[in-house]
């Protein structure tokens, strides 16, 4: 939805390749103009020696002329080098246009890679100022609420341990199509570092994103029936905070994450939900 605020945005480079490409069009309707132009003088040219040499006769409009072979040979090799120039250039703008669109994409295509994570697909934490920054613009603007749902894989490192690195990887991948799943479309997931991941829910405040938190640790409970690793259960540990006006994004993680951290510390069973989701906004 967002990239960070050192990068183009979406919306300004859309708007730097209409500036261009208008700039191109003014060109081509340059063109144009020059076609009319010569249309036009050559007419006047034309007029200019056919009136003098018009004359009437037997109610007929006759016309007596003698053009010289020069001339005849001046006016060709115009016409030739003008629709030479003409061909090339529009051919030229052409290619300009072709190249222009074709660097648009490429480079779109990069940015999107580079604020994506290459393991899960999901957003990575490069894309994390800018994508919160524009969501709560999008929360002052409407005057709607905000909240961050910090998420951490319980007991990671174990899994990395018993199953090795691969399965480790593999559970990471399945984690984060199971929160993708979770949430609806305008709200975002991302790789926080690690095993931990960071989801932002739009127009909701932390009682509302409870919604989230209860679907997210409903996934991963299914998951765990499917018995993909032997003898061990996932669960996640969830810290909610909502935003509030005045409160940095560092303020709000760091909230997020002391509400993580204090459900890890409830005793609960293995794989199971933790008992509270707790909102954290003072």
């Amino acid at each position: 939805m967002a990239q960070p605020r050192h990068e183009a945005r979406p919306d300004n480079i859309l708007a730097n390749v209409i500036g261009e490409l208008a700039k191109l069009e003014k060109r081509d309707w340059e063109l144009w103009w020059i076609v009319c132009a010569t249309g036009i003088l050559l007419a006047s040219g034309f007029i200019a020696i056919l009136v003098p040499a018009a004359f009437m006769k037997n109610e007929n409009l006759h016309f007596e002329i003698t053009v010289s072979r020069q001339l005849v040979i001046g006016l060709m090799v115009l016409l030739i080098l003008v629709n030479t120039y003409l061909v090339s250039r529009r051919m030229d703008l052409r290619r300009l246009q072709q190249r222009m669109v074709s660097s648009t994409i490429q480079n779109e295509l990069v940015r999107l890679q580079s604020f994506t994570d290459p393991l899960t697909e999901i957003y990575n934490r490069r894309s994390l100022e800018e994508l919160a920054n524009r969501y709560i613009s999008h929360a002052k603007r409407l005057k709607k609420p905000l909240t961050f749902l910090l998420i951490d894989v319980d007991q990671f490192k174990e899994i990395n341990t018993r199953f090795g690195h691969l399965t480790g990887d593999f559970v990471l991948v399945e984690i984060a199509g199971l929160l993708r799943n979770a949430i609806r479309g305008c709200d975002a997931v991302i790789r926080y570092g690690g095993d931990e991941f960071l989801t932002i829910v739009s127009d909701a405040s932390a009682a509302e994103a409870r919604k989230v938190v209860d679907r997210m640790h409903f996934s991963v409970s299914e998951w765990n029936k499917g018995a993909h690793l032997e003898g061990r259960i996932i669960s996640l540990s969830i810290g909610v905070a909502e935003w509030s006006e005045g409160k940095t994004i560092d303020e709000v993680l760091d909230l997020a994450d002391r509400d993580m951290y204090a459900q890890k510390a409830e005793p609960a069973s293995q794989g199971a939900p933790k008992a509270r989701a707790a909102t954290a906004t003072s």
